[in-house]
């Protein structure tokens, strides 16, 4: 009797879990065939796939993905906790004749404009579900979330409120805490830069990588930025620039300053060799961003349209030709990680 008692408890409890779970995942089918768990995101499976065919070049982990993350975090960063600015409202593509004027972007700009014009989003909503998709084409990035539901944005961003190259460490921590962010968020932005390549910093050297894998979301950037720099034939700072220790590799001034201050250090360090971690807190800070300013409660969630990025174990090891010695340790709270050093000649990094 008991034991009847009991499988009759058993089964309404799960009978309940199954009710609510099936709330939980409500889904629905597209007229498309993708599924999705609010219908209002339909309409952007074939945007994303004329994003892939189109400006992604076939899905690729190239140029105009790490554009399309750049632009975003410049459409986003134009935002202040004090009222100023739209945030992640698209203001960098809907008023681009002012913005681009004391951006570095309008390339990025010409070359998302007919797709944002084709794809009957708004600016802001376009901006950031390229970001999304973008970065979903390179392997070990985290699924970024996407919102969908951003208004047209009012005005251009304020000018000078991206942190520039030369900037101190102080100043760009201020405007980030401007903005909202804190200091181990910077720092899991600046993740961002495992898969970018600078282009007008030293316009002599156009698309020049950051780190010696560019194609890829992992720690290497965290790591090489650490090395001790080394002299190239023809090499020579620039504006924000400073001499990378691997040929055909740009380190900015900046990112050192941040990886050196007593303030991030253990947080930069902490994403060398951990590429949990480095998806994680990427992940987090940019589903900040890319809201900022932003009424999420009229925001429909719309991440499962986002592309699954693949995955990698992210091992980091020490590039050829360098030691452990070579790295420039400024956490002393922690020990560094133990990394094994890549055999072969010394790495040469080619252009994006």
């Amino acid at each position: 009797m008991a034991f009847a008692r009991l499988s009759l408890i058993v089964s309404v409890a799960l009978a309940v879990s199954q009710v609510v779970n099936a709330g939980l995942v409500k889904r629905v089918t597209c007229s498309t065939g993708h599924v999705t768990a609010n219908a209002a995101c339909c309409a952007l499976f074939p945007i994303v796939d004329t994003l892939q065919s189109g400006l992604f070049d076939g899905a690729q982990c190239g140029e105009e993905a790490h554009s399309a993350l750049r632009i975003a975090f410049h459409d986003a960063i134009g935002f202040s906790l004090k009222g100023e600015g739209g945030g992640a409202d698209g203001s960098i593509l809907a008023f681009n004749l002012t913005e681009t004027a004391f951006r570095a972007v309008d390339d990025i700009v010409a070359s998302q404009f007919p797709f944002f014009v084709q794809s009957g989003l708004s600016a802001g909503d376009f901006v950031h579900l390229a970001a999304a998709v973008g970065t979903a084409n390179c392997p070990g990035a985290p699924r970024l979330k996407f919102f969908l539901g951003r208004p047209a944005p009012k005005a251009p961003a304020p000018d000078k409120t991206v942190p520039e190259p030369t900037d101190s460490v102080t100043s760009i921590l201020a405007r980030f805490a401007d903005a909202g962010f804190s200091p181990r968020e910077v720092v899991g932005l600046l993740a961002s830069h495992t898969i970018a390549a600078a282009d007008v910093i030293d316009a002599s050297i156009p698309g020049t990588p950051f780190d010696s894998t560019p194609h890829h979301f992992d720690g290497n950037f965290f790591l090489e930025v650490l090395l001790k720099g080394r002299l190239f034939p023809g090499a020579g700072p620039q504006t924000g620039e400073v001499l990378s220790p691997i040929a055909g590799e740009m380190r900015l001034q900046s990112d050192f300053a941040i990886s050196q201050d007593s303030r991030t250090a253990c947080f930069w360090q902490d994403m060398i060799n951990d590429q949990s971690r480095l998806m994680t807190e990427f992940s987090n800070a940019m589903a900040k961003l890319q809201v900022l300013g932003q009424n999420t409660k009229t925001l429909i969630d719309c991440s499962d349209v986002v592309p699954v990025p693949a995955t990698m174990d992210g091992t980091v090891r020490i590039p050829a030709s360098f030691t452990s010695k070579d790295i420039q340790v400024a956490c002393p709270a922690q020990a560094f990680p133990k990394l094994a050093t890549r055999t072969g000649p010394a790495p040469t990094v080619p252009p994006v």
